[in-house]
């Protein structure tokens, strides 16, 4: 059996900046600028911005959790070796399969606003 390392990336988002005034946390207008909440508290020092990476399942604690449950069926069949049988051809969404390499998907979160996210899968296969 092939084993696999998977990873979460940001695709698409908004993330705005983390601010602080007085030790707090400023606030902006998530719906009306379209910014992902998630995305924006971050780590808490800095919000989350399009390309970062997370390991997963190590990472999990710091994935919003909604977002997780989105994509639980699509890891769930890379991490078991499957592909989903759409591709995207010729859109940014556009797949990568390879069951010897690198594996890629896409999966949106459930916020229907724009504040809504986009990540890709990237499932690369260890040997071992």
């Amino acid at each position: 059996m092939s084993h696999y390392r998977m990873e979460i990336e940001i695709y698409e988002g908004n993330g705005g900046r983390l601010k602080h005034h007085d030790g707090v946390v400023v606030r902006p207008d998530f719906v009306n600028e379209g910014v992902c909440a998630w995305m924006h508290y971050g780590d808490g020092e800095n919000s989350y911005q399009v390309g970062h990476r997370f390991n997963y399942p190590v990472d999990n604690g710091k994935i919003c959790p909604w977002l997780l449950g989105s994509m639980d069926g699509f890891i769930k069949a890379l991490m078991y070796g499957g592909t989903l049988p759409w591709d995207y051809k010729g859109t940014p969404y556009e797949k990568v399969v390879d069951k010897e390499g690198v594996t890629t998907e896409f999966v949106r979160c459930p916020d229907p606003s724009k504040c809504g996210i986009v990540v890709k899968l990237i499932r690369t296969r260890v040997d071992g």
